[in-house]
């Protein structure tokens, strides 16, 4: 077989996160209430486990697999939380984040007009992840940027 193979898939980009999570099964129901996501893939382990899914939220893919913490596949619960938060532009960040918290995520940050020019939310989902909820409202210079951050930002912080 000669047939060119294309080395970014059909429907990737060049960065894909791959969520560990214990209860992956769980977690794609979750995405699917919170974030619409749409099942493409799932290859169960030999042992009940999920060794592997991809969702496809919007224009992204997001890969998953259980915990298996006897190769080094741990999630957020095992490591008592994330130092990562995933972003995620929406047309409705009101919206999109009464839809997430509805499913069961916890609140982060309520929506709010950002200085960036972003209206932005954050949420916990149940398997530990963060989530970023965005919807771009303007578009804005650095400076512009540097100037209503300086009208924002708490006096303690000036």
């Amino acid at each position: 077989m000669n047939a060119k193979v294309d080395p970014i898939p059909k429907d990737m980009h060049s960065i894909t996160p791959h969520l560990v999570c214990e209860g992956a099964a769980d977690a794609i129901e979750f995405y699917k209430k919170a974030f619409n996501a749409v099942e493409t893939m799932r290859m169960p382990g030999p042992n009940g486990r999920l060794m592997h899914a991809a969702l496809k939220i919007g224009d992204s893919v997001l890969m998953l697999a259980d915990d298996f913490p006897e190769y080094g596949g741990l999630g957020p619960k095992a490591l008592k939380g994330s130092p990562v938060t995933l972003h995620m532009y929406v047309v409705d960040t009101d919206a999109a984040f009464k839809q997430a918290v509805d499913a069961g995520a916890s609140v982060r940050m309520p929506p709010a007009d950002m200085f960036w020019g972003d209206r932005y939310a954050q949420v916990t989902d149940p398997f530990g992840h963060h989530w970023a909820i965005a919807t771009h409202m303007k578009d804005m210079t650095p400076e512009e940027m540097a100037a209503a951050m300086q009208q924002q930002a708490p006096s303690d912080c000036q």
